[in-house]
């Protein structure tokens, strides 16, 4: 349940694209689903970017309106760190100039998700902003297409392109209306209310978007992004054009039975658009960096164990970890204060994470879930990442590719096994040292 960011008014590109168009499809047969870009089998390493640099939020950082200097170095910095831990994809939201996705492909071999918001967060209608989008108005309907197909004009050729992504887990957004996360009602009935009131006219809507998607483009799938399986029934009626189940899942140290969940009920490849844990302790009040790799380490377990072939749900085509660098703005993010301070304060509660989780009390630190720690902003506006504990224990997870030939489960369980949390954290505690000599200079 994570906050991002995007530029409200969609960027139409006149961006000419000269290198071939990936061609992107879904294998289905009776091993399950997977993904393969150019006849090639392809699992989703995938991670959650952006760059706001300390300081900012994400309505000021505007990166992508920098010098095409300063982007380069921004993107060398981080991307290098991203391709040596063995990320492929990055999810990223519209407003990126869709020569950067090639840029950074061409450059890094990194694909990208593009995300579309789908009205998450409010709509532009006849020049009036409406915050709450209301999917059974004609007039939204209407506007949200007319994005989705300047959207599919303005990238479809782009190289570097893997799929599309509708919306950020919406089906929250029926509940609140501000950015923050927050805790659901506890009535099932009024749930289930929302859902057929409000929710079955997005989903109905979302599944005519793919629609028109795929009319336009035939090389890039289509994937929503739920929270969790929240009205999976509703979205199997109204999905069914929908190629991708794409979810924003955080159970903790298991993702429980959301694959055989979603295998009975829909059928289709599972992508978790968002997963991961903090880096922080509520209970001690410090960093624990250990306790977060803990918790990404046994996800991707999962994940690989549920891919093509396996024998488990084979309905498992990869994930996007949450997320790359911490986010210093999120915390009272509605009131705009605080972007300058690293906030030790828990926004919601989470039994999964019962490392530090106290019934009755937060556990879950929005600010903290970076797998690096952010340093300060430099006279170019630019930040250094530092790595924690997570990213060298996930470096060690994607040297395995699961599509590999030979690699079952029991290959899988070895691998994992092998991972050692202590001794990624002991090459963390490098970078972190390097950043606190850095912060002490700077007092």
């Amino acid at each position: 349940m994570k906050i991002i960011y995007f530029n409200f008014l969609l960027i139409i590109l006149t961006f000419s694209v000269s290198a071939q168009t990936n061609q992107v499809s879904i294998v289905n047969n009776e091993l399950g689903f997977k993904l393969q870009v150019d006849d090639k089998d392809f699992i989703i390493n995938g991670m959650n970017w952006d760059y706001i640099p300390i300081g900012k939020n994400p309505l000021d950082a505007n990166f992508w309106e920098n010098s095409d200097e300063i982007i380069k170095e921004a993107l060398k910095s981080e991307m290098i760190l991203l391709k040596n831990m063995g990320v492929n994809t990055l999810r990223l939201y519209t407003g990126v100039p869709a020569k950067w996705i090639q840029y950074i492909y061409e450059n890094y071999g990194i694909y990208t998700m593009l995300n579309h918001p789908f009205g998450r967060y409010g709509l532009s209608i006849d020049g009036v902003w409406i915050p709450v989008t209301d999917y059974s108005n004609p007039k939204a309907q209407k506007q949200l297409l007319s994005e989705i197909e300047s959207l599919i004009k303005a990238y479809k050729n782009t190289p570097g392109l893997l799929m599309y992504l509708l919306g950020n887990e919406n089906n929250y957004g029926l509940f609140w209306a501000g950015s923050e996360t927050e805790d659901f009602p506890d009535d099932e009935k009024e749930k289930q209310r929302l859902g057929e009131i409000r929710g079955r006219p997005m989903y109905r809507l979302m599944n005519e978007a793919a629609k028109k998607i795929k009319k336009m483009d035939e090389n890039h799938p289509v994937a929503i992004c739920n929270g969790d399986t929240l009205f999976i029934d509703i979205i199997a009626q109204e999905c069914k054009d929908v190629d991708v189940f794409g979810t924003n899942t955080y159970r903790g140290v298991s993702f429980t039975g959301i694959f055989n969940e979603v295998k009975q009920k829909l059928n289709k490849p599972l992508l978790f658009t968002e997963f991961g844990a903090d880096a922080f302790n509520a209970k001690s009040n410090k960093e624990d960096q250990c306790s977060q790799a803990y918790y990404l380490i046994a996800n991707w377990k999962e994940i690989y164990q549920n891919t093509y072939g396996k024998e488990k749900a084979q309905n498992s085509i990869g994930g996007f970890t949450f997320q790359f660098n911490d986010g210093w703005w999120k915390y009272d993010f509605d009131h705009r204060r605080n972007v300058n301070i690293h906030d030790k304060t828990p926004n919601w509660a989470n039994q999964g994470y019962n490392k530090d989780w106290v019934s009755g009390k937060n556990n879950m630190n929005e600010e903290w879930f970076g797998i690096c720690a952010k340093g300060p902003t430099n006279s170019k506006g630019l930040f250094t990442s530092y790595p924690r504990a997570a990213y060298y224990a996930l470096q060690e997870v994607h040297q395995l590719n699961p599509y590999d030939h030979k690699v079952d489960l029991k290959v899988i369980n070895k691998h994992f096994k092998k991972i050692s949390i202590k001794k990624a954290n002991n090459k963390a505690k490098v970078d972190t040292a390097i950043l606190e000599k850095i912060l002490k200079k700077k007092k």
